[in-house]
């Protein structure tokens, strides 16, 4: 059985891994709600990551691995925060898979 997550009065479906079922149950205030259940306060610099990450799922139809991420995050934001330990102090344990899941979409293929 999946999981929901309550949001104004309603139940939002999640699948078995806690990512939306349905991509546009996503908002902002989703968003928030996803990243405090995996004890994330989301900042300017998280909300960088997560546009990056949604436009990225726009433009292709899939979620962004690990090492595409980090060459989109440096590419756009420089090789101060284009690495693996940027994003692991921002999304910690597998970045590219949590910010997919509280940016609203799949996880990442291939995305253990």
């Amino acid at each position: 059985m999946s999981a929901a997550l309550k949001h104004r009065n309603r139940s939002i479906a999640l699948d078995a891994e806690g990512n939306l079922a349905n991509l546009a149950d996503w908002s902002e205030e989703v968003a928030e709600l996803l990243a405090l259940e995996a004890d994330i306060k989301l900042t300017p610099a998280h909300w960088d990551i997560l546009r990056l990450v949604r436009n990225f799922h726009q433009q292709r139809g899939l979620s962004p691995v690990m090492r595409i991420l980090v060459k989109m995050v440096e590419r756009e934001m420089g090789p101060a925060k284009g690495n693996s330990l940027y994003l692991l102090s921002l999304f910690p344990g597998n970045p590219a898979k949590l910010a997919a899941k509280i940016a609203g979409l799949p996880r990442p293929v291939h995305c253990v």
